[in-house]
């Protein structure tokens, strides 16, 4: 996308003995890529140095590095430069929405023809879709999979700004997202082969117990969906080396003791509690997946021991001390009824205490207890508040209550206004080192995908797949899932009397159970 781009007037930036000129670019959504700047034919060649600054917010860009927060990691987005004459230089990577241009010396003015922004990301096709009768939420949809898109770089990063790293726990929902997508793409397998080849199983992925968890977790989705046995096979030493170690980690009475980092998600760390009780039932469900995939690859005596750990393991159920996040996997490991979790405490306050990463599996275990307008609330209210600040991706972090006097993140903040973007944060993303684009908020996507056209694979590689809409207050919903055999088509339209009709376009080679 090109701005300033007219030759014949460049603009000049002449700055004043108290003000350097600068102006403010914004290229209309979130990207991961670059900036290209043009410089014109002018009477002298010695071009002024000029400093570019990048933001995913205005204020971020209006910010040195050095000052709340904003810095360079990952990529730099504070940086002064030399101009080529009549020529052109470009500035990245990065994620950005907005720019700033600025001269760096106030005594010589700078002279640009042309402006434009270059998208870095995969050429791949939309192969899902969502559609429904609230347009808030088909926007929610598209918005999540354009945060995973921009994120699918050579590995699955994290974010686009800020952790441009694999980070395995936090791929679970863009993996799930990716599935509803885009379909199989190689990005997974690359990113999940990154982390096993960089970590021994004696230690735990990124140093976290739960990251090793959801790797297994991840290989039986990715088995689940695209059935490709072969790749399973090539798992199968790390598998059963690091699922042995995880049956070691329930104690004698079925208490995990997990040890290293003990992490769920940041918003979760507060409560040491809710913690202990979502570690507990995340290493259920892993040793109960892995139970599964070493069945498949025949090994039954390392399918045995996962089995007897998890099952001594399940008769534990902690305290979840007011965690959602806890609570939700307890509802997913089958350790909490559903229903009564829900009634209890994941539709109290609705949005409230959800985070960006973990509310995925809050609308998992809603979906559980048949909820569904409870989760379409929390969507269209918590994801939902990000796009009316300005949001064009989701972000790492969110609490309702910065909304309160706060403004937009595509305007200037007015003086006596909270900064929506600089003035939160937490933990390692405090103010402006906050990321605006972070792929583990996209579980919005996969869940409507999933859960309202009701879409799931039963058998490998989608030979059966269970359709089972839940449409709760709409009228209809309509989309695409892709699988290795193809894509399936649905259309749910509610009747007067409250039932569903669907018509299903399944490809060749899927049964369709409802």
């Amino acid at each position: 996308q090109s701005v300033l781009r007219d030759p014949a007037a460049p603009c000049v930036l002449e700055s004043t003995p108290e003000q350097p000129a600068g102006i403010v670019l914004d290229f209309g959504a979130e990207i991961q890529g670059s900036v290209e700047i043009f410089t014109p034919m002018t009477p002298a060649k010695n071009n002024p140095p000029l400093r570019l600054r990048l933001g995913e917010s205005v204020m971020e860009c209006l910010t040195p590095a050095g000052s709340r927060g904003a810095g360079n990691d990952h990529a730099l987005r504070d940086q002064v430069v030399a101009l080529p004459w009549l020529g052109s230089i470009t500035l990245g990577q990065s994620g950005f929405r907005f720019c700033l241009i600025e001269a760096a010396d106030p005594a010589r003015p700078v002279t640009i023809s042309e402006v434009r922004a270059v998208l870095t990301l995969r050429d791949i096709p939309y192969l899902g879709r969502f559609r429904c009768d609230d347009e808030r939420l088909n926007r929610i949809w598209a918005t999540g999979a354009w945060t995973v898109h921009l994120n699918m770089q050579d590995y699955l990063w994290d974010g686009i700004k800020r952790d441009r790293l694999v980070w395995l726990g936090d791929m679970h929902p863009e993996t799930s997202t990716i599935a509803a997508v885009f379909g199989g793409n190689d990005v997974v397998r690359r990113s999940l082969d990154l982390s096993r080849d960089i970590t021994p199983p004696t230690a735990w992925m990124s140093g976290l117990s739960s990251y090793s968890m959801w790797w297994v977790l991840i290989h039986e989705q990715w088995y689940l969906h695209y059935g490709d046995r072969a790749y399973l096979a090539e798992q199968r030493p790390y598998l059963q080396a690091l699922l042995t170690r995880l049956a070691g980690m329930v104690g004698p009475d079925g208490r995990e003791v997990l040890d290293g980092g003990r992490f769920l998600d940041w918003p979760s760390s507060a409560n040491p509690q809710g913690v202990t009780a979502g570690l507990q039932a995340l290493l259920v469900m892993a040793l109960e997946s892995g139970q599964r995939l070493l069945a498949v690859l025949g090994d039954e005596v390392a399918a045995s021991l996962c089995a007897g750990s998890a099952a001594r393991a399940r008769r534990v159920v902690p305290p979840v001390n007011g965690s959602k996040a806890a609570a939700a996997l307890l509802v997913l490991a089958g350790m909490l009824d559903a229903r009564q979790t829900a009634a209890e405490l994941l539709k109290v306050d609705g949005a409230r205490g959800v985070s960006t990463f973990y509310g995925f599996y809050v609308l998992q275990a809603l979906a559980r207890a048949g909820e569904t307008d409870a989760a379409l609330d929390i969507i269209s209210t918590y994801w939902g508040a990000m796009l009316d600040r300005g949001a064009t991706s989701f972000w790492e972090d969110f609490d309702l209550g910065w909304l309160e006097g706060s403004g937009r993140i595509d305007e200037p903040v007015p003086p006596g206004t909270k900064d929506l973007h600089g003035d939160y944060g937490a933990y390692c993303y405090e103010h402006f080192r906050h990321s605006l684009c972070h792929g583990w908020a996209s579980g919005p996507t996969a869940w409507l995908s999933q859960e309202v056209l009701g879409i799931h694979p039963v058998e490998p590689g989608f030979a059966r797949v269970r359709i089972a809409p839940q449409l709760g207050r709409l009228a209809w919903a309509e989309g695409a899932y892709p699988t290795p055999r193809g894509v399936i088509a649905v259309r749910h339209e509610k009747q007067a009397d409250g039932s569903v009709r669907s018509e299903i376009g399944a490809p060749p080679g899927v049964e369709v159970v409802r």
